[in-house]
Order: C-alpha cells, then structure tokens, then sequence
C-alpha cells in the first residue's frame, strides 16, 4: 500500500501533476455550483472549445499556451455576450454558433500546421507533461479565481438564484454576469491544462452536480463539490500511472461514476416525496390553478 501511494510521489512529473489536479479540481468545481444554478453548463463547453485556436496559435508563435487560451477564451465570452444583447437569439443558440464557429477555426490550423501541434494533448490535455511554469499558472489561475468567487460568493448566489431581486436590492446584475463569465473563461483555460478541450466540461458540472445530488444546502454544495473533484483528480492520477491509461480520461470517470453513486444512494427522500405528492394528486397546482381561471371565467 505504501508502495502504491509513495512510488508516483518520487517523480517530479506526479508531484506537478498532483498540484494541478488539486488547484484545477478545487477552482472547477466552486464554480460549478453555481454554473448548474445559473443554467450556465453549455456555456463551459463553448469556452471549452474556443480556446483550441489559441491554444495552436500559441504554439506556433512559441508562447505559453495559456496565453493563447486566456485570449480566446475572453474573446468567446465577448462575443457571445454581445450578440446576445444586440439580437433576438437565445442564449443557447449563440453559445452554439459561436463556439462551432470558433472551434472550426482551430481544426483547420490544426489541418495546415499537424506537425507543430500535439492534437491529443491539446484535445485529452497532458497534465502529466506540464512544466513548472504551466504548473505555477495554473495554481495562480486557480487562486485568483477561487479568492474572488469566496470574497463575492454572497452577491454571485444572489445574481445566480434571484437576479430580479439583486437588481431590485441595488446589485449591477450585468458586471456581476461578465465578472463570472471572465472568472468561467479563467477556470476552463487551468481545467484545459489538466483535462484537455474535450473533458474540461466534466470538471465545470460534474462536482456541483453530484454535490446537488447529495444536498439542497448551497453551502454545503461548496464543500461538497470540492471534495469530489480533488479526490477523482487524485485516484485519476493514480490510476494513470499505475494502469497506463489517460489521465484525464481517469479523472473523468471518477467524476462520473462519484456522481452515480450519489444517483444511487444520496439522501433522496425530497424526490420520493414529490413523486408520491404528484400520484397522490396528478393535476398538481399548475392544474388546480388552470381549472380555477376556468370557473372564474364562468362565472
């Protein structure tokens, strides 16, 4: 057991590894509970995959691919925003054009330039090959979102679960959506590091989804979801390195398969009980309430 636990922990390589996984895991899944609130999972996965041209134009031009990452996605995150509020389409359907756009630029640079560019590390990410340097961004990365998420955690819940009310209270719903798409855009470039463009979804919903799965308490949501994702990005590492497998395909099972237990066995007595509730009475109160605008009309 010793060995087990020991053996990986000699080597550089693991212990850089260990510290990204644990900085990107902790930043991922304190946002998430408030991306799963706010109805924010899609945008994750449209920064996601904005930053795959950066990220190869980092390094073609030979600049930490953070650099890259972090333009792209600010630039993903403008622009959805913009042609939000100067259009009549959903959020939904611009975060889709917008990030399919975006993500076909970077295929083709991959097309012209596929010896510059490593695709399955940038696609499954490479946590295991980072530098010190990519190491020490990603921790600054994480700190500084982590520090702005839990000194503004009180009027960033507010925004996510009542904004009609956090206007009404004087709160500037607007800056605080942009603060938390820029702090989004921050989190998914150190969680592409870790995971790569395709996985960092998991880690931006996963952790806040099985935390939900295991209480209603926000609070407790943001101990929870922490928990989840260091632990699966721990077991990931050491499952790569003992069983040869991707890391951040280990990590991501975990994540889900933390998330299936909570499905399984978490205290779901709330659910039981509106599942009786709408048997005992099927036409429920959106029911009761069309049969008495019915009467009243009536009458």
């Amino acid at each position: 057991m010793l060995e087990f636990l020991g053996e990986p922990l000699a080597y550089e390589f693991m212990q850089r590894a260990f510290v990204v996984a644990v900085a990107a895991g902790v930043v991922c899944a304190l946002l998430s509970c408030w991306l799963i609130h706010v109805g924010w999972s899609l945008m994750g996965d449209a920064i996601s995959h904005a930053v795959l041209p950066g990220i190869v134009l980092a390094y073609l031009v030979g600049v930490p691919y953070v650099v890259g990452a972090l333009v792209f996605a600010f630039l993903a995150v403008v622009l959805i925003g913009s042609v939000r509020s100067t259009t009549v389409l959903k959020e939904d359907t611009v975060m889709g054009t917008v990030f399919t756009a975006l993500f076909a630029v970077g295929v083709v640079l991959l097309s012209l330039y596929p010896s510059q560019v490593d695709v399955h590390h940038v696609l499954f990410g490479n946590i295991l090959g980072m530098t010190r340097s990519d190491a020490v961004q990603v921790v600054v990365i994480a700190l500084v979102v982590a520090v702005l998420l839990v000194g503004a955690r009180r009027t960033v819940t507010l925004w996510a679960f009542d904004p009609g009310f956090a206007a009404a209270v004087g709160v500037n719903v607007r800056v605080v959506r942009w603060v938390v798409l820029l702090m989004l855009a921050l989190t998914t470039v150190a969680g592409v590091q870790a995971v790569g463009v395709v996985l960092v979804v998991a880690l931006l919903i996963t952790p806040g989804a099985t935390a939900l799965l295991w209480t209603r308490r926000f609070h407790h949501m943001l101990w929870i979801a922490p928990v989840v994702a260091v632990s699966s990005g721990v077991l990931g590492l050491y499952a790569s390195y003992w069983w040869d497998v991707s890391s951040g395909a280990a990590i991501v099972l975990l994540l889900s398969a933390h998330c299936a237990v909570a499905w399984v066995a978490g205290p779901r007595q709330f659910l039981r009980a509106r599942i009786s509730a709408r048997r005992r009475n099927p036409v429920g109160a959106a029911g009761r309430a069309a049969v008495s605008v019915a009467v009243r009309s009536q009458q």
